[in-house]
């Protein structure tokens, strides 16, 4: 026990000091994206075709971050004349039609439910359900749990049983097969719940978009509150997401 005590000691603090502090993230990290309103219509173009979701609407130069994979194709085949991805990990938003942005995004904070605010403030605790998803997304919210990110220090637990949560988190396409078993733990889920979208293939379908054996859009089938986009998310904008909707 001495040992494991000076152990911590010599260690520190590993915590991060977010939302105290605001967090660097590394320069190859593609966060939310920018798109340049005066690029030529052709870069526009080229930028669009080459989007392997779709996520690009040339005319109206907007991209869809529920599609978008966060591949970075159209910021190296337009060389950044058109779309460029910042640093920014705050990409969350309430409303699904948010989503398609020319690189402004709504104040989440002011979008969030107050009641769940109320009645969340100090204890918050989510069912995550992988509805046949890659676990990449599944591992980044799993990584919240650790001592750098210290999810229950805000009083956010991840629970066994939908039955002692408030409400759930889902990933992944939504797969025929894990339809039925999404709706049952979510029904699971005593009122008033919230639900919470993590990732593209949820958001949209992913790469996935478009086969019938899965549903492209958790929003189709229920209410969701919280949208994440990424592919997979990066923790801080999971933790972002979390912090100013619900605290």
């Amino acid at each position: 026990m001495l040992n494991v005590l000076k152990n911590r000691f010599e260690q520190g603090c590993k915590t991060s000091k977010y939302p105290k502090e605001n967090v660097q993230l590394l320069p190859r990290y593609r966060g939310r994206p920018k798109i340049d309103p005066d690029a030529p219509a052709d870069v526009a173009s080229t930028c669009a075709a080459a989007c392997p979701q779709e996520a690009i609407d040339a005319a109206a130069k907007t991209i869809d971050m529920g599609r978008c994979v966060f591949c970075g194709t159209c910021e190296r085949i337009g060389k950044g004349r058109f779309v460029t991805f910042t640093q920014d990990f705050a990409v969350s938003v309430a409303e699904k039609e948010h989503l398609v942005t020319a690189g402004d995004l709504p104040d989440l904070a002011a979008h969030s439910r107050q009641h769940f605010k109320k009645l969340f403030g100090r204890s918050l605790q989510l069912r995550q359900v992988s509805a046949a998803g890659c676990n990449a997304c599944e591992a980044d919210l799993n990584v919240l749990a650790t001592p750098f990110f210290d999810l229950a220090r805000f009083g956010i637990n991840f629970v066994a049983s939908p039955r002692h949560a408030d409400g759930i988190v889902v990933t992944g396409p939504i797969s025929r097969n894990m339809k039925t078993a999404l709706l049952q733990t979510f029904e699971a889920t005593p009122e008033p719940r919230v639900v919470i979208a993590v990732g593209s293939c949820t958001l949209t379908g992913g790469p996935f978009r478009g086969s019938p054996e899965v549903t492209e859009g958790l929003d189709t089938l229920l209410p969701v509150d919280l949208f994440i986009p990424g592919c997979p998310p990066h923790p801080m904008s999971n933790l972002h997401a979390l912090l100013t909707f619900f605290k």
